[in-house]
């Protein structure tokens, strides 16, 4: 394979992706619609230009895929509504742009001659919901969402429904049960089945990638509804305290993009990812109180960090990656830690403009539509 098509190509992913497998030897060709939302300028745009075929195009347009799949050996699929919040009230959004733009992909190679082998999806961890859990006595549980009147009780963990103990999270590997508790990881489960199904039925290879929380420099800065690790440096830049929801205890696996970049690459390249899923992740847990302290510090900054003990709906309590299957079948090996991969990202933020703090704002929005208690 030497002709790859990645679309949403100039994102935080897709943008450092192109600029590897370029390095390498491949062929890029980019269909992206340069958001405003994602995309405050054109200097990644000029940038990508140099060495890519960069289609400024749409992938709910039929015929923006058929012009950008012509003649490509693959399809790296990146182009995506991200977000957990937003998405449970911009349901018609993040279901055409997730949803329907990977049903047009699949339509178009359905129905027209084609020279794709490989098609590889950039999913979520959102897909298992809560993940896996372990109760001492009962064995592994997989917990549906947590109940409203815990959360409005502050009762945020589980506990075994047989004997009552606090159940203690897990690595959830590839196997764990699907349960998704928001819009966006309903599309991004629809995603997968759809590109599973059409492929075996276009004898087209798929793989499905399951991203942890992917941080690291080039992320977006503007954007206050999803990276918490750019929101959170948005506030403290604009000297605004930190809110913190739940109790803070609440986790999440952060993989930096470096090493996303290179699972990836790996996946495209090795035969040994063919029709299979992959979680991609740094397989260890980081509390959200943790990463707001350990800003805080790299900052230098004098600004407060609020437990505020409100929820969003559609958040869950816990999540890390079991990685193991992809690190035996890919040879993966995560190069950089997140204390390593936090000193990078700040080094960069510094050298960036300070954006305007839209959190408020967002946070407004969310809690008028009840999505904040």
């Amino acid at each position: 394979m030497k002709k790859i098509l990645i679309t949403g190509g100039a994102g935080f992913i897709g943008s450092k992706l192109a600029k590897s497998l370029f390095m390498k030897g491949f062929d890029i060709t980019i269909l992206d619609n340069l958001s405003n939302k994602i995309h405050s300028n054109r200097d990644k745009y000029n940038e990508l230009k140099e060495f890519s075929n960069f289609i400024i195009g749409d992938v709910s347009l039929k015929k923006d895929w058929e012009k950008a799949i012509l003649d490509q050996d693959a399809v790296i699929h990146l182009a995506s509504e991200t977000g957990t919040g937003q998405s449970m009230y911009d349901i018609y959004n993040y279901t055409n742009v997730n949803v329907s733009s990977t049903a047009l992909m699949l339509d178009v190679l359905t129905n027209n001659h084609h020279t794709i082998q490989k098609i590889i999806l950039s999913s979520s961890r959102s897909v298992y919901g809560e993940g896996k859990y372990k109760c001492p006595e009962h064995g592994f549980i997989y917990p549906s969402e947590r109940k409203l009147i815990d959360l409005e009780n502050r009762n945020y963990n589980f506990s075994c429904e047989h004997c009552k103990k606090q159940l203690i999270c897990v690595a959830t590997d590839e196997n764990s049960n699907i349960n998704p508790s928001s819009v966006y990881a309903i599309t991004k489960h629809t995603q997968e089945q759809l590109l599973r199904l059409a492929g075996r039925n276009l004898n087209i290879d798929t793989v499905v990638l399951r991203y942890q929380n992917v941080y690291g420099p080039g992320q977006s800065l503007s954007n206050p509804y999803t990276g918490i690790l750019s929101i959170f440096s948005t506030r403290i830049l604009n000297g605004n305290d930190i809110d913190i929801y739940e109790d803070g205890l609440e986790s999440r696996d952060f993989i930096y993009i470096d090493d996303v970049v290179d699972a990836t690459a790996k996946a495209l390249q090795s035969k040994k990812s063919n029709n299979q899923i992959f979680n991609v992740g740094s397989g260890k847990a980081t509390s959200v109180i943790i990463v707001a302290k350990k800003l805080k510090e790299f900052y230098q900054s004098n600004i407060n960090i609020k437990v505020t003990h409100k929820f969003r709906l559609g958040d869950i309590r816990h999540n890390f990656a079991d990685t193991s299957k992809i690190n035996l079948a890919l040879d993966i090996s995560n190069k950089i830690s997140f204390s390593e991969g936090l000193h990078h990202f700040v080094e960069w933020v510094r050298g960036q403009k300070i954006n305007s703090d839209n959190y408020l704002e967002s946070y407004k929005k969310l809690e008028n539509k009840g999505l904040i208690r």
